[in-house]
């Protein structure tokens, strides 16, 4: 089979790997839906691929994509059929650890005590036509949900439910969401469903506009706003409840320190870089609360899964382009210039 594997410097190739077999506790899925994330362009645009970002090391080429979704194809030898059968409709979380430590038994495989294998970084992903996975790291993909939307919930999508849920974001709050990309774009859909008024801030007129279609109540370009002011105004003076800085920047971090109220709560999710925080006036003098959140378990998942089937949420709107995986070159290329919605490949 044909899948993509990123060189680093902005490149990537279409190579030729073997169809996988399924072995004791695995299962081989096709792949209906492959998302394209941030993070993915950090290996993108490396020079050393995933080795040299800190992730263990690789042997050979590795398959792009973290963000698996499919049909269950084949069942290896030991797999309980309530697990998975042939024909299933699955997600992946996407992560394996050792399995038994305290955190895999709860379903937080990415912090494994042991160090765990990240499919599109350190172990074969989903840009491709087959993945093989163990069994245990599938999670169910409810009937209404389409399979782009899926590989949306396995980690971007399902990384803003997450941050959320560790916030305890209630339809009480008013939150303020820094960077409308593809995972704060699904902060805002996800937090308005919760009945909380959004804040939505981006320094693209384009994203803030979407973020609109998304349910934003408020839009802040800081840019051409002062966006601590600009949060402080709509919310009497007193700023947000809770704020969630997705773009990892050190001025979206910032701002999403300063926005926030009295007893509130902060949020980090985007990776990478640092942030200067004069601590006294920004988090003792306001009993601020700061926490970073890293994802989502397995279980968070299926929750994240269900929530949105249950409520008929759009997340396949999140999707600007959809592309062949012979078309990756240019689906990256467009990628990496951030100015885009979302890209998903479609086998």
């Amino acid at each position: 089979m044909r899948a993509v594997t990123f060189l680093g410097n902005r490149k990537l190739e279409l190579a030729q790997f073997p169809d996988p077999t399924p072995g004791p506790g695995e299962v081989v899925l096709d792949i209906k839906a492959s998302g394209m994330c941030g993070s993915d362009l950090k290996f993108y645009r490396a020079s050393g691929g995933a080795s040299s970002l800190g992730l263990g090391k690789v042997s050979g080429p590795i398959i792009a994509g973290h963000e698996p979704c499919g049909v269950v194809a084949a069942v290896g030898a030991g797999v309980p059929e309530k697990v998975a059968q042939v024909g299933d409709r699955v997600m992946v979380h996407h992560y394996h650890g050792c399995g038994v430590c305290e955190h895999c038994v709860t379903g937080w495989s990415q912090m494994c005590v042991e160090g765990s294998t990240v499919y599109g970084a350190t172990g074969h992903g989903a840009h491709a036509p087959h993945m093989k996975v163990p069994a245990h790291t599938l999670v169910p993909l409810p009937e209404p949900l389409s399979f782009a939307a899926g590989a949306a919930i396995s980690c971007g999508t399902g990384t803003a439910f997450g941050a959320l849920r560790r916030m305890n974001l209630s339809g009480r709050d008013t939150v303020a969401i820094v960077g409308q990309g593809p995972v704060g774009l699904s902060a805002t859909q996800l937090a308005a469903e919760m009945g909380a008024r959004v804040i939505a801030l981006d320094v693209s007129e384009e994203r803030l506009a979407r973020a609109k279609e998304f349910g934003a109540d408020v839009l802040v370009n800081p840019r051409s706003n002062d966006p601590v002011g600009a949060i402080k105004e709509v919310t009497h003076g007193r700023g947000a409840h809770t704020t969630l800085d997705t773009s990892g920047s050190p001025e979206g971090r910032i701002t999403a320190v300063r926005s926030a109220r009295a007893w509130g709560t902060v949020c980090f999710v985007g990776e990478g870089g640092n942030v200067t925080i004069d601590v006294s006036p920004d988090m003792l003098r306001k009993q601020l609360t700061i926490i970073g959140s890293w994802t989502f378990s397995k279980v968070g998942q299926a929750e994240c899964a269900q929530f949105i089937a249950d409520r008929g949420i759009k997340v396949d709107d999140l999707f600007t382009h959809r592309w062949k995986l012979d078309q990756a070159e240019e689906a990256y290329r467009l990628f990496d210039q951030q100015t885009s919605g979302k890209g998903v490949f479609l086998m």
